[in-house]
């Protein structure tokens, strides 16, 4: 006999999918996308585009971004257009029934990641970014948390396609990390990862303790967007101090180690990067700078974000440096955001790298 079809409960999704297509149809608009699209296809087809290397990889991905956001609407209205025939024919059908919960959990969970394009604004937001973790005070159980929170980003990017680059990880003394640095790559890549930002806690018996006491331990999470080679940032070289030195990272688990590491120090603002992932001093150079360049554009894009929310009489509940988040594993588990009270009970998943809920609520609270 097959299993009763709960209607009230499909009618109630279907009718929140509705609602929020017509949402997004508003927000996306369809008709400006596609006159979009035709124009950058018809900037793509004028002779000499590819002339200028750097202009034509910037049109050809805004072309990209662009055609997968139409071509990715147009797939979910279609479905979710299907979906009320369907719902019908599932009363009396086990097997469409059965079809039928596969396609809601499909659009619902599609819906909700197009949802997520409305979340950014920043001119940053849908480029690469440029991600720090640095252990706190602490010592031994800060550096082991540092290389956590390392791994707990690496399994995050890792499910949701994103792509990463080791850019330099200098072990702690008998454990974990001092510090790593990576590039994450790929679409809303900065968008997402910004809402990190922040100092993480972690409260547990510490393993390095052979009374088996419980530890607090801390470790920041510094981002910054990728900026283009070609972005006016004016670097007076008389403000930075460059020293060069033998990597001692954590081997071939976070990278390669070379002999030609670089440190660079921006005097006028304190801000340090350091690169020892490629293979001449020269190329550790010109990405360090790369690096630069982005944190001090992050550092000016959060300057004028305390500007604006002081005009707004706003009080900012995450200055820079405060603590966004805290991960409890010992004598209850639970990690709980501190801006958004979104928590998880599951300690062990989020570390695992399953964060997008955190991330999520807090985008959708700082939205517009």
């Amino acid at each position: 006999m097959a299993e009763a079809v709960n209607t009230e409960s499909i009618s109630t999704r279907l009718a929140a999918i509705d609602e929020h297509l017509a949402l997004l149809t508003d927000y996306l608009d369809p008709e400006a996308l596609e006159a979009e699209v035709a124009k950058l296809e018809d900037v793509m087809q004028q002779p000499g585009f590819w002339d200028d290397q750097d202009k034509a990889a910037s049109v050809s991905a805004d072309h990209s971004r662009t055609l997968r956001k139409l071509e990715g609407f147009r797939s979910l209205s279609s479905e979710a257009g299907d979906l009320a025939e369907m719902a019908e024919m599932a009363e009396t059908d086990e097997e469409i029934a059965a079809e039928l919960e596969e396609q809601l959990t499909s659009v619902e969970s599609r819906l909700e990641a197009l949802e997520e394009a409305r979340l950014f604004s920043g001119e940053y937001d849908h480029g690469d970014a440029i991600v720090t973790v640095h252990a706190g005070a602490g010592g031994t159980d800060s550096q082991d948390w540092a290389e956590i929170l390392l791994r707990m980003y690496l399994r995050w990017a890792e499910r949701r396609g994103f792509s990463v680059e080791m850019r330099e990880a200098s072990e702690g003394e008998e454990a974990g990390l001092k510090s790593a640095t990576f590039l994450l790559k790929g679409e809303n890549a900065y968008g997402l990862i910004a809402a990190e930002r922040g100092v993480h806690r972690l409260v547990r018996i510490s393993p390095f303790d052979s009374s088996a006491r419980r530890h607090t331990s801390f470790s920041q999470v510094d981002v910054a967007p990728v900026v283009d080679e070609t972005a006016e940032i004016e670097i007076d070289d008389a403000d930075i101090r460059i020293d060069t030195y033998r990597a001692s990272g954590a081997g071939g688990q976070h990278v390669n180690k070379t002999d030609s590491a670089v440190r660079i120090t921006h005097e006028p603002t304190g801000v340090v990067v350091q690169c020892q992932n490629e293979r001449s001093q020269t190329q550790n150079k010109a990405v360090a700078m790369q690096m630069l360049k982005s944190k001090l554009v992050e550092l000016e894009e959060r300057k004028r974000a305390e500007v604006v929310n002081q005009e707004r009489g706003e009080v900012k509940d995450v200055a820079w440096g405060s603590q966004i988040r805290s991960y409890v594993l010992q004598p209850y588990t639970m990690v709980k955001d501190h801006r958004t009270d979104f928590e998880v009970g599951d300690a062990q998943r989020v570390l695992d790298g399953d964060i997008d809920g955190f991330i999520r609520e807090y985008l959708n609270r700082t939205a517009g």
